[in-house]
């Protein structure tokens, strides 16, 4: 069973869960303002559940990488969208401030 750490958690998971659905089902504050919201509840199109991911994980899919790809987001960034990572192996998971995750400054 893979772990995730994040927001000072450590979570065990089955593999092939999805990140976004286990970090709010423990209680992490994935979304952060207002985007706990204003949100797409996980389709992929509004950015607000940007992470970066520390491990291996599957290549960003479209969605990923197109809603990246556009502004707040800069896709030469680390980050991911935790609604489209399926996780498989241990990962660490950091997230970052302003509406959109994209700042600079660790949330947690």
């Amino acid at each position: 069973m893979p772990t995730i750490t994040a927001q000072g958690k450590t979570i065990q998971c089955r593999a092939g869960e999805n990140l976004r659905q286990v970090l709010l089902n423990h209680n992490i504050d994935l979304y952060n303002g207002k985007a706990k919201f204003i949100n797409c509840l996980g389709i992929g199109s509004c950015g607000t559940c940007a992470v970066e991911i520390n491990g291996f994980t599957a290549p960003p899919n479209w969605r990923d990488r197109t809603r990246r790809s556009l502004p707040p987001h800069d896709p030469a960034r680390n980050l991911r969208l935790a609604c489209q990572v399926t996780v498989t192996e241990d990962i660490t998971v950091t997230k970052y401030d302003q509406f959109w995750g994209q700042g600079n400054n660790i949330v947690w």
